[in-house]
């Protein structure tokens, strides 16, 4: 691993102790009055609660970052909301107006009554946002400003100095909070199970309008120039041998990255690959009978995305064409928020009951996911991504160009997910697929339901790109 090359910033009559007193006084002022550049960003996330953060005024040389322009800068960041901006959300929890029972027994009709009484009950009692602050708090994190918009990620060293980097992409509707598990297994390796080698840094940001990232005021954040700000990340953060994983909308921007091709990058790993062929797409999308020919296994993947297009998609469609339309309610209510997120088909196997205290992720963690987005107010500008993409299918090869993507690719399948891709088809749309593996647990949020095993496979997937 190439080490960070640090750069002092220019002084001229200033001495280092005056210089370092001079930099806590402006970074004192700054936060006192709301003007540092992450505060401007963070009042303006949550305008609607009045909530805002606290920024670490620490100097560049304590984190291990040091650039020659504050263009560059990579800045500490430390998350605090204000007390005012949680009670503001119990209090719109319980003044929740609650729609009739569902006329059905099962999911058929969206989240049910009974699921979102009892988790909107425990989240405007009992759920405490603080400790999910404290998890964010005692990692490393930081803000970047890449193509003039603050990304924040979480940035942790492995002790093994020849360690490999890997950043991290997660989706909607998840954040980095998916990621938080995989952290111990895969910087340190040996106390769960792997070896020294296996090591890994890990870059973990958060997608622009998603969190504690900056939101897009224009248009063009797709994932192509997602995938283009990742590479100028890791470039500032000295990176110049690296590797990219993602699934959900990290598949679509790790599989950008890798058909881009900068400086650095190694190969990618997804486990939502974008392998339909051309002739099942072209089916697909008319509503006919599926193709004659098809395995066995690729007739279930058939299957099960004629299911998902007509049952399951509906968010997807709604986000890609009406984003600001569906996000007044969502910005409105925190119920309707969290019904409108749980309604995504990757919670569909997910209990909120409390006896299922093992249930990975936990009803904790589900909701550290979704008080991140409202009290970042990132509703609408998360669900513009969507918009961005044009409404194009991420499991569609020829959409996402795979064809033209020459680094090695890993695929991991788990069990649970809604599409299961077929080997065949992967391997048609990736022409260097160097790794492909099911396994029989996890679904959509694997890194969430299955760290341990999600890491065994990020070992695997990248032992040959060391």
């Amino acid at each position: 691993m190439t080490k960070l090359k640090k750069v002092h910033y220019k002084t001229k009559a200033r001495t280092a102790g005056a210089f370092v007193l001079s930099r806590l006084l402006v970074t004192l002022l700054a936060a006192t009055v709301f003007l540092a550049p992450p505060a401007r960003l963070l009042a303006q996330q949550f305008a609607q609660t009045g909530a805002q953060t606290q920024v670490a005024g620490k100097a560049m040389s304590t984190t291990g970052y040091a650039y020659a322009t504050e263009d560059n800068a990579i800045r500490p960041f430390r998350v605090h909301v204000p007390q005012e901006a949680i009670a503001d959300l119990r209090r719109r929890i319980a003044a929740t107006r609650w729609p009739d029972k569902e006329t059905v027994a099962d999911q058929s009709q969206g989240v049910q009554l009974a699921t979102m009484k009892e988790l909107a009950r425990y989240w405007g009692t009992k759920y405490n946002w603080r400790k999910a602050e404290a998890k964010l708090n005692a990692l490393p994190q930081f803000v970047a400003n890449i193509d003039g918009l603050d990304i924040h990620f979480i940035h942790v060293r492995s002790k093994n100095p020849n360690a490999l980097p890997l950043l991290v992409t997660h989706g909607w509707p998840g954040s980095v909070f998916e990621q938080l598990k995989i952290i111990g297994p895969l910087t340190d390796p040996t106390a769960y199970g792997g070896r020294p080698e296996d090591a890994f840094d890990l870059v973990i940001p958060s997608i622009p309008g998603f969190g504690f990232s900056g939101k897009p005021m224009g248009t063009g954040w797709n994932p192509d120039h997602i995938a283009r700000a990742w590479a100028e990340l890791m470039k500032r953060l000295g990176y110049t041998r690296y590797v990219a994983q993602g699934g959900d909308w990290g598949s679509p921007i790790s599989s950008a990255m890798a058909r881009q091709a900068p400086a650095g990058l190694l190969g990618i790993h997804i486990n939502l690959p974008a392998t339909i062929p051309p002739e099942v797409a072209a089916v697909l999308a008319a509503g006919g009978p599926a193709p004659t020919g098809l395995s066995q296994k690729e007739r279930a993947a058939f299957d099960s995305l004629e299911t998902l297009n007509k049952k399951k998609r509906a968010y997807a469609v709604v986000m890609g064409t009406r984003p600001q339309t569906v996000g007044y309610g969502l910005t409105d209510s925190p119920t309707g928020l969290a019904a409108w997120m749980l309604g995504h088909p990757g919670f569909a196997q997910w209990t909120s009951s409390s006896s299922d205290s093992e249930k990975s992720p936990t009803k904790d963690e589900v909701l550290d996911n979704i008080t991140l987005y409202w009290l970042t107010n990132s509703a609408v500008s998360s669900a513009r991504l969507y918009w961005e993409n044009n409404n194009t299918s991420i499991l569609n090869a020829a959409a996402q160009k795979t064809a033209e993507i020459s680094l090695p690719v890993a695929i991991t399948v788990f069990a649970e997910e809604q599409y299961l891709a077929p080997e065949t088809w992967a391997r048609r749309a990736y022409r260097n697929l160097n790794y492909f593996h099911e396994v029989d647990k996890g679904g959509h949020f694997a890194a969430w339901e299955q760290p341990q095993l999600f890491s065994e496979e990020i070992r695997a997937a990248f032992g040959s790109l060391r």
